[in-house]
């Protein structure tokens, strides 16, 4: 019914299919959800500190003009009052206070200063004193640079008895660009930090969002391998079989005159790989239904060691016929299951197990308890099973290369979908003396 599994005889190569297209649909679709959470992210945020920080330089260009203003009013009114002024006029260079570092100077109608400074021969700017007499509003506000330091001017025109005067005020700016470079600074970085966060964010979330579409992806490429694997191998174990029957035939219409007795095995021949077919569709069948999902596993309460005995004595004359010994060590364990699945379960290994027992060895199978599981034990004497062939027992359409004739390479698989079916699992293993061992647990019926 089944061999020993250990290396695949034919298998078809697996072939590209939309898979491939589909993983690079899907690799692109995460990394343009990455980008535009990433991109919009950034977008918002430079245009979140855009704003920032025009509002920032915009209220220190404010303050700093209130300060000039307020200054050049007071000199304004001080200089616009009638009579001589002060021996103290208010004039150059301020200390203490918030208008601390201004300047302040007065031009005259001649085009003299009052307040300059000796080392600053650029003082005053003529252009605001032009611009504040000829202004409406008789003031003027500009940024300049002096000596290459950024300055703020401040001149509003003042009337006295003479002619127009014209208050100048001017203030550095170099304090303020600095505290702008560095929130401008604080602002790209943050902004290219959360940026480069928010496309690590986008990226895992973009991952996780495509969880389902990558697991139906891989279902269905897993879908698609099994059924060309299913199909080469089932056209390759087709193929032996069909090949000696039509031998077979051709040499019987080759002697149709001769008596069937005088052909040889042909007749023989025919039979045994006819059986063998009958069974290969038998299981693929089985398996077919089982990729389907149309095969109902019922659940009922089932004494598998009851299951086990009657399942082998079932195959007592097969072993008998191969002159091995088939003992069954049965102690009750009742499980919910499928009496019927259970059974071919328990077939499936023992048939296996007579199958490489050689001539005068022995079968045995047991059933007993152990905690919570039922534990079903298949032992045998025959040549074991090799080590690097150990993962590959349960595959389909797997056989050793020492494995007996006749087998369809499926029992095996069609017993572990059993054992999952029922929430067990199978193993296979080798004996400590001599030949193989296959365990099945499944859970016992509670209470």
């Amino acid at each position: 019914m089944t061999g020993r599994p250990g290396a695949a005889p034919v298998g078809a190569e697996p072939t590209a299919g939309s898979g491939s297209g589909d993983r690079i649909l899907l690799r692109r679709t995460r990394v343009r959800l990455m980008a535009w959470s990433g991109g919009l992210t950034l977008v918002i945020l430079l245009a979140l500190g855009a704003l920032v920080y025009g509002a920032v330089a915009g209220q220190l260009a404010t303050s700093g003009t209130a300060i000039l203003r307020q200054r050049a009013e007071d000199v304004a009114k001080v200089v616009s009052r009638p009579g001589p002024l002060p021996n103290r006029p208010p004039f150059g260079l301020a200390f203490g206070g918030e208008q601390s570092g201004t300047i302040t100077l007065a031009v005259q109608p001649d085009g003299s200063v009052l307040g300059g400074l000796d080392e600053a021969t650029e003082l005053p700017i003529d252009e605001s004193v032009r611009a504040a007499r000829a202004a409406s509003s008789g003031t003027d506000t500009r940024t300049a640079t002096l000596d290459e330091t950024p300055i703020r001017v401040y001149s509003i025109a003042v009337a006295r008895r003479g002619g127009t005067w014209v208050v100048q005020v001017i203030g550095e700016r170099l304090s303020e660009q600095r505290l702008l470079a560095v929130l401008l600074g604080v602002l790209v970085l943050g902004s290219l930090a959360a940026g480069v966060l928010a496309i690590a964010a986008g990226w895992l979330y973009a991952g996780r969002a495509l969880v389902p579409i990558r697991s139906a992806i891989d279902r269905r490429e897993a879908a698609l391998q099994r059924q060309r694997e299913f199909a080469a191998n089932a056209s390759h174990e087709l193929r032996t079989p069909l090949t000696v029957i039509r031998a077979s035939v051709t040499d019987l219409a080759r002697n149709r005159d001769e008596a069937v007795g005088s052909v040889g095995t042909a007749l023989e021949d025919i039979d045994a790989e006819t059986t063998h077919l009958t069974a290969l569709v038998d299981d693929l069948l089985i398996l077919a239904r089982t990729d389907a999902g149309t095969i109902e596993v019922e659940s009922a309460l089932v004494d598998l060691a009851d299951v086990a005995v009657e399942a082998a004595g079932g195959l007592t004359a097969v072993a008998m016929g191969r002159g091995v010994a088939l003992t069954v060590d049965p102690l009750p364990a009742e499980v919910r299951g499928d009496a019927l699945r259970l059974r071919q379960l328990v077939a499936i290994l023992v048939d296996n197990a007579v199958a490489h027992t050689p001539s005068g060895g022995a079968v045995i199978v047991s059933v007993q308890p152990d905690g919570d599981t039922a534990v079903l034990r298949v032992d045998d004497e025959g040549p074991g099973i090799r080590d690097e062939d150990l993962p590959r027992v349960f595959e389909r359409f797997w056989r050793a290369d020492d494995a007996p004739s006749g087998g369809t390479g499926l029992g095996l698989a069609i017993a572990a979908w059993i054992v999952e079916q029922h929430g067990g699992r199978i193993s296979a293993a080798n004996r400590a003396d001599r030949g193989a061992r296959f365990e099945v647990r499944i859970p016992l019926l509670a209470g």
